[in-house]
């Protein structure tokens, strides 16, 4: 059996692309990674604790686990505390280009692979207004970057450079390629 270790909606979305045969066991251990790593190591390592702790539950499958984060202005951006911190993030973003990156780890009794994707994104400038209406949605807390490119945050982005289901957080493209050798 195939598992995602993440209760992220938008990454159980995204592996239905490629499969629809899959569980859902979300990792609850605290996440955990030197931030002082470059970022597609950080989110490898993240990625990688979530698929052992269900890989460790469950030997017999193949688990995928995945973590995503924005890295702009030498500092690795999560999800933010509060709406201080969103607008701190989305003031960090406004008017330049950042990497997203998200790292994967599939995990089965046989053999284990990780790897990261990075997607530049571009950001129109941001007026004030157009922030704190943006995080008024509520839509920034739960995102990596304090934005969602799949929703209203769509408005405050003017180009992409590589995979856009990466900014989702899951290259479903690399994941289905890397996945033919599991399944």
């Amino acid at each position: 059996m195939l598992i995602l270790a993440s209760r992220s909606p938008r990454r159980k979305e995204l592996l239905s692309i490629i499969t629809p045969d899959f569980e859902i066991i979300p990792a609850v251990g605290e996440e955990r990674a030197d931030k002082t790593l470059p970022p597609d190591e950080y989110v490898r390592e993240l990625a990688r604790h979530k698929a052992e702790e269900i890989a460790a539950l469950r030997p017999d499958d193949v688990v995928i686990g995945a973590d995503t984060v924005v890295a702009a202005g030498g500092e690795i951006l999560g999800k933010p505390k509060d709406a201080a911190d969103a607008k701190r993030m989305l003031r960090l973003l406004s008017g330049t280009e950042h990497s997203v990156f998200t790292g994967v780890c599939i995990i089965s009794a046989k053999k284990n692979i990780c790897f990261s994707e990075e997607t530049r994104v571009r950001f129109f400038v941001l007026s004030d207004k157009e922030t704190d209406d943006y995080i008024a949605t509520g839509e920034p807390f739960d995102k990596a970057g304090a934005y969602g490119i799949q929703g209203i945050g769509a408005l405050l982005v003017s180009g992409i450079t590589g995979d856009y289901y990466n900014v989702m957080g899951l290259p479903a493209g690399r994941l289905a390629r890397e996945l033919r050798s599991f399944l």
